[in-house]
Protein backbone atom coordinates (compact mmCIF):
# COMPACT_ATOMS: atom_id res chain seq x y z
CA UNK A 1 0.00 0.00 0.00
CA UNK A 2 2.90 2.25 0.76
CA UNK A 3 4.18 1.85 -2.92
CA UNK A 4 0.58 2.61 -4.41
CA UNK A 5 0.83 5.63 -2.47
CA UNK A 6 4.03 6.90 -3.16
CA UNK A 7 3.36 5.90 -6.90
CA UNK A 8 -0.03 7.36 -6.98
CA UNK A 9 1.59 11.15 -5.44
CA UNK A 10 4.21 11.08 -8.19
CA UNK A 11 1.53 10.88 -10.93
CA UNK A 12 -0.12 13.62 -8.81
CA UNK A 13 2.82 15.69 -8.75
CA UNK A 14 3.62 15.34 -12.66
CA UNK A 15 -0.11 16.33 -13.19
CA UNK A 16 0.29 19.05 -11.18
CA UNK A 17 3.28 20.42 -13.84
CA UNK A 18 1.18 19.86 -16.93
CA UNK A 19 -1.45 21.58 -15.31
CA UNK A 20 0.89 24.41 -14.41
CA UNK A 21 1.95 24.48 -17.59
CA UNK A 22 -1.19 24.58 -19.17
CA UNK A 23 -2.82 26.54 -16.88
CA UNK A 24 0.25 29.43 -17.33
CA UNK A 25 -0.35 29.24 -21.44
CA UNK A 26 -4.52 29.26 -21.24
CA UNK A 27 -4.37 32.80 -18.76
CA UNK A 28 -1.99 34.43 -21.70
CA UNK A 29 -5.32 34.11 -23.93
CA UNK A 30 -7.92 33.75 -21.44
CA UNK A 31 -7.09 35.87 -18.61
CA UNK A 32 -5.66 34.82 -15.03
CA UNK A 33 -8.98 35.12 -13.01
CA UNK A 34 -10.76 33.06 -15.88
CA UNK A 35 -8.81 30.26 -16.19
CA UNK A 36 -8.94 29.71 -12.38
CA UNK A 37 -12.45 29.72 -12.81
CA UNK A 38 -13.01 27.43 -15.44
CA UNK A 39 -10.34 25.04 -14.31
CA UNK A 40 -12.72 25.13 -10.83
CA UNK A 41 -16.12 24.82 -12.46
CA UNK A 42 -14.24 21.79 -14.26
CA UNK A 43 -13.28 20.15 -11.29
CA UNK A 44 -16.62 20.74 -9.57
CA UNK A 45 -18.46 18.90 -12.59
CA UNK A 46 -16.17 16.06 -12.32
CA UNK A 47 -16.38 15.88 -8.81
CA UNK A 48 -20.14 16.10 -8.65
CA UNK A 49 -20.23 13.10 -11.33
CA UNK A 50 -17.71 10.80 -8.84
CA UNK A 51 -19.45 11.70 -5.72
CA UNK A 52 -22.90 10.39 -7.43
CA UNK A 53 -21.68 7.34 -8.50
CA UNK A 54 -18.72 6.66 -6.03
CA UNK A 55 -18.84 8.50 -3.01
CA UNK A 56 -19.36 7.08 0.44
CA UNK A 57 -18.88 10.42 2.56
CA UNK A 58 -21.63 12.63 3.76
CA UNK A 59 -21.80 16.04 1.77
CA UNK A 60 -23.76 17.75 4.22
CA UNK A 61 -21.22 17.22 6.96
CA UNK A 62 -19.39 20.44 5.46
CA UNK A 63 -22.38 22.23 7.62
CA UNK A 64 -20.97 20.48 10.74
CA UNK A 65 -17.31 21.06 10.94
CA UNK A 66 -15.73 24.71 12.62
CA UNK A 67 -15.93 27.34 10.38
CA UNK A 68 -12.11 27.84 10.52
CA UNK A 69 -11.85 24.69 7.93
CA UNK A 70 -13.52 26.14 5.49
CA UNK A 71 -10.87 28.08 4.87
CA UNK A 72 -8.80 25.13 3.16
CA UNK A 73 -11.25 26.15 0.12
CA UNK A 74 -10.29 29.14 0.02
CA UNK A 75 -6.45 28.66 0.57
CA UNK A 76 -6.90 26.07 -2.53
CA UNK A 77 -8.17 28.73 -4.93
CA UNK A 78 -5.55 31.14 -3.90
CA UNK A 79 -2.90 28.42 -4.59
CA UNK A 80 -4.05 27.65 -8.43
CA UNK A 81 -4.32 31.20 -9.02
CA UNK A 82 -0.89 32.25 -8.16
CA UNK A 83 0.24 29.09 -10.07
CA UNK A 84 -1.56 30.31 -13.24
CA UNK A 85 -0.40 33.64 -12.55
CA UNK A 86 3.44 33.00 -11.65
CA UNK A 87 4.25 29.93 -14.73
CA UNK A 88 4.24 32.83 -17.59
CA UNK A 89 6.20 34.64 -15.69
CA UNK A 90 8.67 32.79 -13.99
CA UNK A 91 8.33 29.01 -15.51
CA UNK A 92 6.60 25.65 -14.54
CA UNK A 93 10.15 24.72 -12.47
CA UNK A 94 11.01 27.67 -10.68
CA UNK A 95 7.03 27.57 -9.84
CA UNK A 96 7.23 24.27 -8.72
CA UNK A 97 10.28 24.65 -6.60
CA UNK A 98 8.54 27.23 -4.72
CA UNK A 99 5.32 25.67 -4.23
CA UNK A 100 7.64 23.05 -2.64
CA UNK A 101 9.45 25.30 -0.50
CA UNK A 102 6.75 27.34 0.65
CA UNK A 103 4.89 23.63 1.73
CA UNK A 104 8.25 22.73 3.38
CA UNK A 105 8.63 26.42 5.23
CA UNK A 106 4.81 25.91 6.74
CA UNK A 107 4.87 22.32 7.42
CA UNK A 108 8.28 22.72 9.61
CA UNK A 109 6.45 24.96 11.39
CA UNK A 110 2.74 23.19 11.52
CA UNK A 111 4.98 20.10 12.86
CA UNK A 112 7.28 22.29 15.15
CA UNK A 113 4.43 23.88 16.89
CA UNK A 114 1.98 20.73 16.61
CA UNK A 115 -0.68 22.79 14.83
CA UNK A 116 -3.79 21.18 13.28
CA UNK A 117 -3.48 18.13 15.20
CA UNK A 118 0.05 17.04 13.81
CA UNK A 119 2.21 15.50 15.37
CA UNK A 120 4.54 17.58 17.23
CA UNK A 121 7.99 17.05 15.68
CA UNK A 122 11.01 19.95 16.35
CA UNK A 123 13.04 22.07 14.34
CA UNK A 124 16.37 20.86 13.85
CA UNK A 125 20.13 21.32 11.97
CA UNK A 126 18.96 18.67 9.07
CA UNK A 127 15.21 20.19 8.67
CA UNK A 128 17.04 23.90 8.58
CA UNK A 129 19.75 22.90 5.84
CA UNK A 130 16.95 20.88 3.91
CA UNK A 131 15.45 24.71 2.97
CA UNK A 132 18.54 25.94 2.71
CA UNK A 133 19.64 23.58 -0.16
CA UNK A 134 15.90 24.12 -1.51
CA UNK A 135 16.17 27.31 -1.43
CA UNK A 136 19.97 27.53 -3.45
CA UNK A 137 17.82 25.43 -6.18
CA UNK A 138 15.18 28.15 -6.57
CA UNK A 139 18.09 30.41 -6.88
CA UNK A 140 19.70 28.46 -9.40
CA UNK A 141 16.91 27.69 -11.54
CA UNK A 142 15.41 30.90 -11.50
CA UNK A 143 18.76 32.99 -12.53
CA UNK A 144 18.59 30.01 -15.32
CA UNK A 145 15.24 30.37 -16.42
CA UNK A 146 16.32 34.55 -16.22
CA UNK A 147 19.48 34.30 -18.71
CA UNK A 148 17.08 31.82 -21.09
CA UNK A 149 14.56 34.24 -21.47
CA UNK A 150 16.80 37.07 -21.95
CA UNK A 151 18.95 35.28 -24.07
CA UNK A 152 15.99 33.97 -26.48
CA UNK A 153 14.81 38.27 -26.35
CA UNK A 154 17.95 39.18 -27.92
Amino acid sequence: MGFLMILSTLIGGLTLSAQSAINGTFSRKAGTIETTLLTFLTGTLFLSIVILFFGKGNVLAILEVPRWQLSAVFLGVLFLLFIVMAVPRIGVIATNITIIIGQLVLGIVIDHFGWFNSLVIPIDAKRAAALVFMASALYFIYKGNKRSMEQAQG
